[in-house]
């Protein structure tokens, strides 16, 4: 019996279905927003932002007006709802099919209706299918009700705030592309609710009546209103079709379950959190289990793309939805790092249709292991800080949610645990004061996009003109007063900022360091006359105004105030690792040769990352000579001196620039105060750099280097770390060794030999369990031609089938291979506890016989998936006597 359509099968059959259309089928983009707009791709269509403005349709070299796509996208703005709803997801597979002036409505609406109602396809009932229109759009009606059959009262219809895009446009803009759009839905019936069709037009909200699919007609060019507010709407000159299907949605409705995470790519994964945990996935702590399924799938995808975290951008994205996950994991009793082990899974599921997820699992596991230690120790702080509140209160006081609010976050501490540690005080929190505060937070970021997709088509600095370039004293000073010239939110400037919002906050003077040149902004506090904030990050426009990403904590924050603005303890640590940057190259250019030139950096608090141009991975000796120059020069305690001078001097004097920056007449030249020797030379460094950097050589402290590898055809990327962070990794590492040590029975100088022995006990012992399984599998099979298999006469083909217990991977193909040659069968079935392998004789294979399609049907009825090539394929199963059962049909 065949089973409902995986998530997999769903996503194939579209696309296939649209290429059947005449669409070109393109990989999925990276997670990493192609432009500059946003952080992440949000949208199907935001990789093709450029073809819908007018620009030729033309990808690789192949010219199409028709596009189809499953797009992984990543949307935070309601990040909070993340498991405590059941259809929230941070991370969205969108399929979409696209049209650049191309079809229009009516081949949108029929093939749309094609697709899920046609047998070939999807084959859902017709009877259950709803859809929403824009009031005025009289075409879509018609198309529903004419040429696809939809009953009229299938069809709701629904002004500009809930059937246009942008939502609203007509009225509220903003300027540009904009059109009306029609909402699929799709009844799963009254066990899901008793609403009718009826009442959602009134609530709008149903777990019945779930949407599905979004057809965007993209026709109208939005201009400024008439005098009297009449909204103006002109014909593009050429229309297109934008469409977005949610896979977790429509993989919900095929495989008729209750949610998004009882489908079959999260199913598992909250299982093993389960497992895991020993808490079941029902009642209030279900929460926590859809966090860590939902956020674990996010960041592996996201990581797996290059992104990694940080304290900003990206990165501080990708750190936040970590992190929650993290907090979760911790309410679920998990106190050492078990997110990592949730990776596998995750690739296991999406790895085929994201081979980048399998490229780079280990990395993927190794960054959400060190994460997730981070994290614990981070919430150890937390502890602390909370406590030092606590015990400046008395009993039956009540903690403000403000600062129930600032501690989660500022410091990831969950307010679950603030509650529950407070009440050990005697001490309750202000649960509806913390409330408000985190509405104020999601307010603010869901302003930032208050106009979905369009904020694609360019975002909006209106709210800066007239603004004075900023003066930067951040070289010299960390601390310095600066009055507030302006509050910038969602493109509008503001007055004041209370307590709990976030926003952007422009000062005449800072000390804050603006992300430039692969350094991070400056993260610290300002402070004035009853209140203070946070600074999380810090960026500049090209004009040199500087923009400073503000969280209040206390007071209100208001246009023309003097603030105190104070960089945090980090930026030690930045300047540390900036100025080790330049000597790692100048070390890189002695050891590995001139041809050495920088193709990117990233110099932050926690680390540094240099790439640069090499075709060969550095050999032990090679990392060892250049770890060896920095420190020599770390020795040296040279003085690190800056200066400016006009470029041609600069260059002259043999300085080099960094990759990334743009230069002016005039440059910034930072130049260490001495040389060191390498195999005869002297080796210098004088570099072309706006950035912030140490005294002295020796502030630098310790230098080790963690890891080389490839990035791009020949580029090498250097992770490293200086100073406490250096001394701290090689700390962790002596530790680990000697735990390693003690658990051997062994010293730390006597690990190697350890090992090396236990490697050898190891392979003799698993050949010895070798011998025992193939005896196993011996005893069972039953000896010659055939033994205890049974035959028999299926589609034309004699098949032996049997089911090994105990007998997995490798030792049952062998099993396969030796039942093959004994049993005269055309093709032999053999299932171990889990698994099952398929193998064909090449006669069989000529007259039509294929593995790889038998055991994808044998392996979907047992629980599984599998493939392979015609002679031989495997699969991994749940129930292998299911599998066993559904032969007879197979054929």
């Amino acid at each position: 019996m065949t089973g409902p359509l995986s998530t997999a099968q769903i996503r194939e059959k579209y696309l296939q279905f649209f290429e059947s259309k005449g669409h070109l089928r393109l990989p999925s983009y990276s997670t990493v927003a192609p432009d500059p707009t946003t952080l992440f791709t949000v949208a199907g269509m935001q990789p093709f932002k450029e073809q819908f403005m007018g620009a030729p349709a033309v990808f690789d070299g192949v010219a199409n007006r028709r596009v189809t796509t499953a797009q992984k996208c990543l949307r935070i703005g309601d990040i909070e709802n993340v498991g405590r709803t059941l259809r929230h997801c941070s991370l969205l597979e969108m399929l979409g099919n696209f049209s650049f002036g191309d079809y229009f409505k009516q081949e949108s609406l029929t093939w749309a209706w094609e697709f899920l109602t046609s047998p070939e396809w999807l084959g859902l009932d017709r009877a259950r299918l709803y859809v929403t229109i824009y009031e005025e759009d009289e075409e879509a009606f018609r198309i529903w009700t004419e040429v696809n059959g939809l009953p009229a009262d299938h069809i709701l219809r629904f002004g500009a705030d809930e059937n246009f895009w942008p939502a609203d446009a007509p009225k509220e803009g903003p300027n540009g592309p904009c059109g009306p759009c029609s909402e699929i839905f799709y009844d799963r019936g009254p066990k899901y609710g008793n609403d009718t069709w009826a009442e959602y037009a009134e609530t709008r909200e149903s777990a019945r009546f779930l949407e599905i699919w979004n057809n965007v007609f993209p026709q109208f060019d939005r201009q400024d209103p008439l005098p009297d507010g009449t909204p103006v709407l002109k014909d593009l000159p050429f229309k297109n079709i934008d469409t977005g299907m949610g896979l977790e949605r429509i993989a919900t409705v095929v495989q008729d379950v209750y949610d998004f995470y009882s489908n079959d790519v999260f199913a598992p994964i909250v299982a093993r959190v389960a497992e895991m945990s020993g808490q079941a996935y029902e009642g209030p702590q279900s929460v926590s289990h859809r966090v860590v399924a939902e956020h674990i799938r996010s960041v592996s995808m996201v990581i797996a793309d290059g992104s990694v975290p940080s304290n900003t951008g990206r990165g501080y994205v990708v750190r936040k939805i970590l992190r929650r996950a993290c907090r979760h994991a911790y309410l679920l009793g998990l106190r050492e790092p078990s997110l990592f082990k949730l990776v596998a899974i995750v690739v296991d599921r999406m790895g085929d249709a994201y081979p980048e997820l399998r490229e780079n699992l280990a990395k993927v596991e190794a960054t959400v292991r060190a994460e997730e230690e981070s994290f614990l120790r981070t919430l150890e702080g937390g502890i602390q800080r909370l406590g030092k509140l606590l015990s400046g209160m008395e009993r039956g006081a009540t903690l403000s949610g403000n600062d129930a609010f600032v501690l989660y976050d500022t410091y990831g501490f969950p307010v679950d645990l603030t509650k529950e540690i407070a009440e050990e005080y005697g001490i309750s929190v202000d649960e509806a004061g913390y409330a408000e505060s985190l509405e104020n937070a999601q307010n603010l970021a869901r302003a930032g996009s208050k106009y979905g997709k369009s904020e694609l088509f360019g975002g909006n600095m209106e709210a800066l003109d007239g603004l004075s370039p900023t003066v930067f004293v951040g070289y010299d000073d960390l601390q310095a007063e600066g009055e507030v010239v302006a509050l910038v939110g969602a493109g509008e400037r503001l007055k004041h900022l209370p307590a709990g919002s976030e926003a952007t906050v422009v000062l005449s003077r800072t000390p804050f360091y603006a992300e430039g040149g692969g350094e991070v902004g400056d993260t610290g506090r300002i402070e004035w006359d009853g209140g203070a904030g946070v600074v999380r990050d810090t960026r500049k426009t090209p004009q040199g105004v500087f923009l400073h990403d503000v969280l209040v904590e206390s007071g209100e924050l208001k246009e023309g105030l003097n603030v105190r603005a104070v960089v945090s303890g980090e930026r030690q640590a930045i300047q540390r690792h900036h100025t080790a940057t330049h000597l790692l190259q100048s070390a890189l250019r002695a050891v590995l040769g001139s041809g050495v030139q920088q193709k990117g950096s990233l110099v932050a608090a926690d680390r540094l990352r240099f790439d640069f141009s090499h075709g060969a991975a550095l050999s032990a000796d090679e990392i060892a000579a250049v770890e060896t120059l920095v420190s020599r020069w770390v020795s040296a305690n040279f003085t690190v001196t800056w200066q400016e001078m006009p470029i041609a001097d600069a260059k002259a004097a043999g300085a080099t620039a960094l990759f990334g920056e743009k230069y002016g007449e005039t440059v910034r030249v930072v130049r260490v105060g001495g040389s060191v020797e390498y195999a005869g030379q002297t080796v210098s460094s004088m570099e072309l750099c706006g950035g912030a950097h140490v005294t002295r050589t020796g502030d630098i402290g310790a230098f080790v280097i963690l890891s080389d590898e490839n990035v791009a055809a020949g580029v090498r990327r250097v992770e490293a770390l200086a100073g406490e962070q250096a001394t701290a990794w090689v700390r962790d590492r002596l530790n680990a060794a000697a735990r390693a040590a003690a658990l051997l029975n062994t010293s730390p100088d006597g690990l190697e030999a350890r090992v090396t022995g236990l490697q050898t006990q190891l392979k003799a012992a698993e050949k010895e369990t070798a011998a025992v399984r193939r005896q196993l599998a011996e005893a069972q099979m039953g000896g010659g031609a055939g033994g205890a298999a049974q035959t028999r006469e299926l589609g034309g083909f004699r098949v032996a089938t049997l089911k090994l217990a105990g007998i997995e991977g490798n030792d049952l193909r062998a099993a396969a291979d030796k039942l093959l040659d004994q049993s005269g069968a055309d093709m032999v079935v053999l299932a171990g506890d889990k698994g099952l392998v398929v193998k064909a004789t090449r006669d069989a294979v000529t007259r039509g016989a294929h593995a790889g399609q038998l055991i994808g049907k044998l392996a979907a009825a047992g629980g599984g998936k599998g493939g392979g090539r015609p002679d031989m394929a495997q699969a991994g199963v749940t129930d292998a006597d299911a599998a066993l059962g559904a032969l007879d049909t197979a054929f």
